[in-house]
């Protein structure tokens, strides 16, 4: 009679599976939290703007001041305009925006600022000076400010209240300046 000795399986070690087991848990959850973060979007109308710096252009500055900071702001109302030398509907709103900027600049109320996007500044000064635009203005460094709004393309609008709060979202030009003051005026009252 031949006897079968069959071997032992050596199994892996409980401490083993467990590293295991919770290395991928943290994984799942690291890629889930990721998932979940680029879902969200744009900031949505009624939150808080988080805070952020924009460097300006020279001779483009707000109140003499070659950086405008936007927690710096608070108790005005704050229109941010993205917009780029190489956008033919930017173009079509540029008058619009700058008529608004000078009817509300004297009160002192509103500020507008124009974050330029994905461009080089010789077009973007070139862009400003053929239609006369005089509201501060900037480069998007690195596109830090864009990506937080996770703007989708230009032009687009962020309009945040007295308590830092986006009041307002507009994709695509606006057409003429009473647009825009119908958007900003019950925020001033």
């Amino acid at each position: 009679m031949t006897q079968v000795v069959e071997n032992p399986r050596r199994g892996v070690s409980l401490w083993v599976q467990i590293l295991v087991w919770t290395l991928l848990t943290g994984l799942l959850i690291l890629v889930g939290t990721g998932l979940a973060r680029a879902r969200q979007g744009t900031i949505q109308p009624g939150d808080e703007v988080p805070d952020f710096s924009l460097m300006l252009y020279s001779g483009y500055e707000y109140n003499d001041q070659s950086e405008v900071k936007i927690s710096n702001l608070r108790g005005k109302v704050v229109f941010i305009n993205f917009w780029a030398s190489w956008c033919k509907p930017c173009e079509q709103e540029a008058a619009a925006l700058e008529q608004a900027w000078e009817y509300y600049q004297p009160s002192g109320k509103v500020v507008f600022l124009g974050i330029d996007y994905v461009d080089t500044e010789i077009p973007a000064r070139a862009f400003l000076k053929k239609f006369n635009n005089t509201y501060p203005n900037g480069p998007d460094i690195r596109t830090e400010i864009s990506q937080m709004f996770r703007i989708k393309g230009v032009p687009e609008t962020y309009i945040i209240d007295t308590n830092g709060i986006l009041n307002y979202v507009k994709i695509g030009p606006f057409l003429n300046v009473d647009e825009i003051k119908t958007i900003i005026d019950p925020l001033l009252q």
